[in-house]
C-alpha cells in the first residue's frame, strides 16, 4: 500500500482541512497516511472523524511548525523538529513514498531540496502547476520554487516541463513558450531575451514568446518563467476567476429573468467552475529534486487536499521520478 507523508500542520486551514482531506483521499484511493505534526493536536482532530479508525495511518510527532510569515531558511535552522522537515526526512528514509504539504512554500522547497538532493544535471527545482486552457491542460513552471533565475535555469525548466507534460499530461510533443511582455524575441528583460536565444537551440519544441493574455489560450503546452513571475501569474488568475464568478452570480440573481436564465444555464456554469477551480488539481509537483514532493495552495480546502493527494499517488504509480530522471538526461 502506498504511504504518503502529509505535513498536517502546513496551510492556512491546518490541521482541520489537511487531515479531513487526507482522510477522504485515503478512503477513496486506498492508501496509507503518515501524518506529521504535533501528536496531541492530530489525535484530537482525528477524534472528530469516527471513520479514521479504519484507515491505515501513523502519526509522526513534530512539535514545531513553520509559520507562513517566517523566513524559510531561518525557521528551518531554528526548528529542527518542524513538521515539514521531519516529513521530508521520512520520505528520504523510505518511511513514505512521497510528501505533500500546503504549508510555507519556501520551507517546503528547502526541506525537500535538503532531504532529497537534486536530479543529476539540475541546478534549480521548479513547481510545475497544471493550468486549464481553451484546449487541453498545460503546465506553468516555475510557479514559486526559484524566485531568482538565470537564463540557463529557464532552459532547464523547459526541458523538465516538457518531460512532465509527456509523462503526466500525455502530450507527445509539448510546445514550449517563454512568458514575456511581447511575442518578438527582442521584447522582455535581460533574463527573457537571453533565455529566448538559448531556448532556440535547446532540445525542446520551442514556439517562442507567450504574452500574459495567451497563457490560457492553449497555444503552448509548457509555459516557462521565473518563480516570481509564475507565482504572481497564478495568484492574479485565481483572483480574476473568483471575481468573475462573483460578478456573474450577482448579475444572474439580480432579476427574475436572469434568475431563470441562471437555472437554465446552471450546469454550464458548474462545468466552467470545475475547469478553472484550482482545487480540482490541488497541488504542484516539485520537479528537479530526487524525491516526490507535491506542494499545495496555502488556502487548501479539504477538497483541494484530497485532489492533491490523488495527484501525488498518481505520480508514485506512474513512476514519475524515475521517468523524469531519464527524460532530463539531456540537461547534462
Amino acid at each position: 500500500m502506498i504511504r504518503i507523508a502529509v505535513d498536517a500542520m502546513g496551510g492556512d486551514h491546518a490541521p482541520e482541512a489537511i487531515i479531513a482531506g487526507a482522510l477522504m483521499a485515503a478512503r477513496r484511493l486506498q492508501i496509507s497516511l503518515l501524518l506529521v505534526g504535533a501528536r496531541d493536536v492530530i489525535r484530537a482532530e482525528l477524534r472528530r472523524h469516527p471513520g479514521a479508525a479504519s484507515i491505515d495511518l501513523q502519526i509522526l510527532d513534530a512539535p514545531e511548525r513553520v509559520e507562513m510569515e517566517e523566513a524559510a531558511s531561518v525557521a528551518l535552522r531554528r526548528k529542527p523538529n518542524a513538521s515539514i522537515r521531519l516529513a521530508a526526512a521520512a520520505v528520504r528514509d523510505g518511511e513514505a513514498a512521497a510528501l505533500f504539504s500546503a504549508g510555507h512554500t519556501g520551507a517546503t522547497v528547502m526541506a525537500a531540496h535538503s532531504a532529497f538532493g537534486r536530479l543529476p544535471g539540475v541546478d534549480r527545482p521548479a513547481l510545475a502547476t497544471t493550468i486549464p486552457t481553451r484546449r487541453t491542460p498545460a503546465v506553468l513552471l516555475d510557479s514559486g520554487a526559484t524566485v531568482e533565475c538565470r537564463p540557463q535555469h529557464l532552459v532547464q525548466f523547459a526541458i523538465m516541463g516538457s518531460a512532465f507534460a509527456r509523462i503526466a499530461l500525455g502530450c507527445e510533443s509539448p510546445r514550449v513558450g517563454l512568458l514575456s511582455v511581447g511575442e518578438e524575441e527582442s521584447k522582455g528583460n535581460e533574463l527573457t531575451r537571453e533565455a529566448h536565444q538559448l531556448l532556440k537551440s535547446a532540445p525542446v519544441n520551442f514556439v517562442g514568446n507567450v504574452e500574459g493574455r495567451d497563457v490560457y489560450s492553449g497555444e503552448a503546452d509548457v509555459i516557462v518563467c521565473d518563480g516570481f513571475t509564475g507565482n504572481i501569474t497564478l495568484k492574479i488568475s485565481e483572483g480574476l476567476v473568483e471575481t468573475v464568478e462573483r460578478l456573474l452570480l450577482d448579475e444572474l440573481s439580480s432579476t427574475v429573468g436572469t434568475r431563470v436564465g441562471y437555472l437554465l444555464s446552471r450546469q454550464a456554469f458548474l462545468r466552467f467552475r470545475k475547469r478553472v477551480d484550482y482545487s480540482e488539481y490541488g497541488g504542484a509537483p516539485l520537479i528537479g529534486v530526487d524525491g516526490l514532493c507535491v506542494v499545495g495552495h496555502g488556502r487548501s480546502s479539504a477538497k483541494a487536499v484530497r485532489s492533491a493527494l490523488a495527484m501525488t499517488v498518481k505520480c508514485v504509480q506512474d513512476g514519475l521520478l524515475d521517468r523524469l530522471a531519464h527524460e532530463v538526461v539531456t540537461i547534462r
